[in-house]
């Protein structure tokens, strides 16, 4: 399911029309029914929280429908080796948790 479709199954959902999510998300019905038509990118992470707090859904899921990665998160993780750290975790690289936290350069 892309980002869209999310949008408008979980609009109505809660029997919402484009323009009341609209109203609610402070944007455009018209660009709403766009982005609900896959018909322009996603918009800016803004504007997707704007539309998940709206619909009372989670900003996450739908950051991450739209292919984007939370700024919040990016501003955790911080630097590169982190970065490097959990791609090791993902694949299995570390024996164990407190190997993980010493590359992600967390105490244990």
């Amino acid at each position: 399911m892309d980002f869209g479709e999310r949008v408008r199954e979980l609009r109505k959902a809660q029997g919402m029309s484009q323009r009341d999510l609209a109203e609610r998300a402070d944007i455009d019905f018209t660009y709403l029914s766009k982005i609900e038509n896959g018909r322009i990118e996603p918009p800016s992470e803004d504007a997707i929280r704007r539309i998940a707090y709206g619909l009372d859904a989670n900003p996450d899921e739908l950051i991450l429908l739209a292919h984007k990665f939370p700024s919040d998160l990016a501003q955790e993780i911080g630097t590169l080796s982190r970065v490097t750290a959990l791609r090791r975790e993902l694949a299995g690289d570390f024996n164990s948790a407190e190997d993980f936290r010493k590359a992600f350069g967390q105490r244990p």
